[in-house]
């Protein structure tokens, strides 16, 4: 088993704990109380436990604070790799996207990531992925938008010329054509209502006036034999009720 790592002496277990109340990190802080804890006398696993870590992340915290003192105790995060493209670099590019490529050129009418990662590799020497030129296109402010296709030859005169004429012409069929009548009778919430009534008044009943008839009122059946036998009126559409033996 390893020898413990001895800490440095000119810090005592008091000057640890006031630096980790005075602390803003909180990182910080519970580090330097693990270190005081230690100096103080405690096993280092219940040290560990007193800043949420493992033995061996106190061992190497304790090398960090013998050689940097309590500022090495901070989080020393990285700002990752250097970037492959400059910001000289970056700003030439976002020109030759937002001007656009030449057709005789680039042999292109609309910029894709395969073109844009040909157009990095020939100019600046370096090889990207396609997926990460769109990346790098989001990270630069710009979007991806499918334009109509648009042939080369096409003459922006002949194109609003036929626009104002196509226009010109609906305008005449639309005022030539019959319109559509309206229907006269029922509403907008009841349409068929009215319609029904004036159907009813073409019939029997018009005699009463319009309106359908009511519905207690007494005629004779025009199609029933058995009705017409026994020579009683009864109400349409009504089977006759069983005679008691």
């Amino acid at each position: 088993m390893p020898a413990a790592v001895r800490l440095r002496e000119d810090y005592s277990a008091e000057t640890l704990r006031g630096l980790a109340r005075r602390s803003k990190n909180v990182n910080q802080s519970r580090r330097l109380l693990s270190l005081a804890a230690v100096l103080s006398g405690m096993d280092r696993g219940g040290a560990a436990e007193i800043g949420g870590m493992d033995r061996q992340t106190l061992r190497d915290w304790i090398h960090r604070f013998n050689a940097s003192g309590p500022e090495g105790l901070f989080d020393n995060w990285t700002e990752g790799p250097k970037p492959r493209l400059s910001e000289e670099y970056l700003a030439q590019f976002a020109k030759i996207v937002e001007a656009g490529p030449d057709r005789e050129i680039d042999g292109v009418v609309r910029w894709r990531r395969i073109d844009l990662k040909r157009v990095i590799a020939e100019r600046f020497g370096v090889d990207f992925h396609p997926r990460y030129v769109g990346k790098l296109l989001k990270k630069l402010g710009f979007s991806h938008i499918s334009a109509r296709p648009r042939h080369p030859m096409q003459d922006e005169r002949i194109v609003e010329g036929f626009k104002k004429t196509s226009r010109a012409r609906w305008g005449l069929i639309w005022k030539a054509s019959p319109r559509r009548r309206r229907w006269k009778y029922g509403s907008k919430t009841r349409p068929g209502l009215d319609r029904r009534t004036v159907l009813f008044a073409n019939g029997p009943g018009a005699e009463r006036g319009q309106g359908s008839p009511p519905i207690n009122a007494t005629t004779t059946p025009i199609c029933s034999a058995r009705s017409a036998q026994r020579g009683v009126s009864e109400r349409p559409w009504r089977f006759p009720m069983p005679t008691p033996t």
